[in-house]
């Protein structure tokens, strides 16, 4: 928050001077910290705020303007110049390892257009030279593009300039080369950083270990971002986690291997200067233009109530991370059933390794699929611009001749559903503590969907089966393929029902009526299969009751609401967050929406932040209300079917507005 004019005082001889991230006067050329051949290092990146974009990144360059924009970068960090193959072409990472270290040190090339700023001592490492910011360790396992990496003590940015304004994906490589697998105090060291793209938070205490799940093995991590000022900036921030004198003092700091941007506006070809360039007509935002053309195209569907063909998709170009059809067939091992894990309405999904190691899970498309096109349309949309520690990671998808793949993170531990409803599947033991996480997670995702993104959405389908857990048994909200863009200024849109009885809001499920509060409703739903392990539409403790709800509404009417808590817990959890949880839920799940509370409200009260009513609204008039009527009128039409109809587990009722399905390939189980 420096300002004012830099002294000339300050500017002495032999030493580092860090003014990044200020707002001083802007520097000119002729002025005393903008001159060349001094011996000392001046970091002038972004030190003046007053300054336009262009000027802020680059200091002490007057009337500069941009002969030409590119739209890809690519970056050995640490590195000399290395060349890959990627997608069947050539791509040249250049290398920055010529670039020397130093607590002040900025870079840039005025060739193509990126620099890099860093700025901090490794004040403990008994070396006043400053410059150790380049590690190496060759090993045969990895590729050349691991076996360096640059670091930092403090802040190391990376920036973009002369770059077209649009939609890009970041592709950030690390791997970590300092720590080892000995079985020696070099394999207990721990480096933690932030990560900033855009001068956005996007990923909060990173560890490289733990997302490659080892030393020395590659982790790729993908980002979406907007450019809009013609300047990217890409940071990694030390925030003094972590160790600091593994293997030796002064070991810590973020570190990366290799940087990658492209589009997802337009193909980009940098080899010969040339840009061919395929706009697609978009409406809404420039934050995230894929995302508005998958949802242009998802709304037409469904205005016009008519089934997506194949051939839609012939020809398209999907900007967003691209797989082909060889790599996940690799990764897969042709899809062989030994790696299938899951399979719900819209096909199969595989287990599979990448090439550099990263597990990932591949979602096939059905070929007999219904729906399907017009979802995987809708999914690749919503959540490649979603970034949230309770949101599944999009990392790309194929489209290859019939075959379309969604491929996502592996999640080890499967979904929610399989652990609470299927112990003779799943080995996991949810604990009391586990499982409060896991409520107080899919709250956070939830609030982060509705009033935290910069897009507002409705997920449509929240129920335990779409919550995946990781290796920490953190909850993720997966399978947005019936997602859906809320509008601001409406209290609720109409629209043609899709979602799965037993977890849909009464006003949706009878009405069309959609807002927010449809997922707080089915919300309140997973809370109670949560601390019950019991799943909403299958269990009735008698014909008295018609599913797990009722049956809640029954047991707090009756101050018995201790009973509800699952019987393999024994004693062995709070009784006070216990029934904090049951309240919440039966709160969430008032027939009337506006009692429900939003989000961020139940993420306060789950967390002991806010209040819970005493009283909850309802709870004692429940029997009669609209909440049971659809999953009567499913279970009764059911029962009046043949036995072969129990594979449908959606009913195919018709609303006033439009004749359109219930969406009949979204399952429960």
């Amino acid at each position: 928050m420096l300002s004012g004019v830099i002294p000339d005082s300050i500017l002495k001889d032999g030493i580092n001077v860090d003014l990044s991230y200020n707002n001083f006067t802007w520097q000119g050329p002729d002025q005393h910290a903008c001159q060349q051949n001094m011996n000392l290092y001046v970091n002038l990146y972004k030190s003046s705020a007053a300054a336009s974009p262009l000027r802020r990144i680059l200091p002490c360059t007057e009337d500069f303007t941009c002969p030409r924009y590119g739209c890809s970068l690519h970056v050995n960090c640490g590195g000399n110049d290395y060349t890959v193959k990627e997608g069947g072409r050539e791509v040249n990472y250049e290398g920055d390892a010529g670039v020397d270290g130093g607590s002040a040190r900025y870079f840039s090339t005025s060739t193509n257009f990126w620099g890099l700023s860093s700025t901090g001592d490794f004040m403990d490492d008994n070396n006043d030279q400053n410059a150790r910011f380049i590690e190496s360790t060759p090993s045969k396992s990895l590729s050349e593009l691991y076996n360096n990496a640059r670091m930092s003590p403090l802040s190391l940015t990376y920036f973009h300039y002369c770059l077209e304004n649009g939609s890009y994906n970041v592709s950030l490589d690390f791997a970590e080369i300092t720590f080892t697998n000995e079985s020696t105090y070099t394999s207990l060291g721990r480096r933690v950083f932030d990560i900033y793209i855009q001068e956005k938070l996007v990923w909060k205490d990173f560890n490289i270990v733990n997302e490659a799940d080892g030393v020395q093995k590659p982790v790729v991590r993908h980002f979406n971002t907007s450019v809009t000022d013609n300047t990217l900036e890409i940071r990694f921030y030390w925030a003094g986690k972590g160790t600091t004198r593994i293997p030796v003092r002064g070991n810590y700091g973020p570190l990366i291997s290799a940087i990658s941007l492209k589009p997802t506006f337009k193909s980009c070809s940098e080899g010969d200067k040339k840009s061919v360039t395929v706009y697609v007509i978009v409406g809404v935002g420039a934050t995230c233009i894929f995302l508005l053309v998958m949802s242009t195209l998802w709304w037409k569907g469904y205005l016009q109530c008519k089934k997506r063909q194949r051939k839609d998709l012939e020809g398209m170009e999907l900007q967003t991370v691209s797989f082909a059809l060889k790599q996940i067939k690799a990764a897969t091992n042709n899809f062989d059933a030994s790696n299938k894990i899951g399979e719900g309405g819209f096909g199969a999904v595989y287990k599979g390794r990448l090439s550099d190691g990263t597990s990932v899970a591949v979602k096939q498309l059905s070929h007999q699929s219904r729906q399907g096109n017009r979802e995987f349309l809708n999914e690749i949309g919503m959540i490649s611009c979603l970034q949230h520690p309770n949101l599944v990671k999009l990392h790309g998808c194929c489209i290859e001749g019939t075959e379309l793949l969604l491929v996502y993170e592996y999640l080890e531990n499967n979904s929610l559903a399989r652990a609470l409803f299927n112990p003779e599947k799943s080995q996991l033991i949810l604990d009391w503590p586990t499982r409060f996480k896991i409520c107080v997670g899919i709250a956070k995702g939830l609030a982060y969907l509705h009033e935290e993104s910069s897009l507002k959405i409705v997920h449509r389908d929240i129920k335990a089966t779409n919550v995946l857990l990781d290796k920490d048994l953190n909850p993720k909200i997966s399978d947005f393929g019936l997602a859906r863009l809320t509008e601001d200024e409406k209290t609720y849109i109409s629209t043609r029902v899709a979602g799965t009885i037993g977890y849909m809001a009464p006003e949706y499920a009878l009405w069309g009526y959609l807002s927010y509060k449809a997922d707080v409703y089915s919300f309140g739903i997973v809370l109670l299969e949560i601390v019950s392990g019991k799943n909403n539409n299958n269990y009735a403790p008698s014909d008295n009751f018609i599913c797990l709800l009722d049956w809640a509404c029954h047991l707090l009417q009756n101050g018995k609401i201790e009973e509800l808590v699952d019987d393999k817990l024994g004693s062995r959890f709070s009784k006070a967050e216990a029934e904090r949880i049951i309240k919440v839920a039966l709160l969430c799940t008032s027939a009337t929406p506006s009692l429900r509370p939003v989000m961020s409200e139940a993420v306060g009260m789950l967390e002991g932040q806010r209040d819970v009513p005493d009283e909850i609204p309802e709870a004692s008039t429940y029997s009669d209300d609209l909440r049971f009527k659809a999953l009567k009128d499913f279970q009764r039409e059911r029962l009046n079917q043949s036995a072969s109809s129990n594979q449908a587990q959606l009913a195919s009722i018709q609303t006033a507005s439009d004749l359109c399905e219930y969406n009949p390939e979204s399952r429960s189980d």
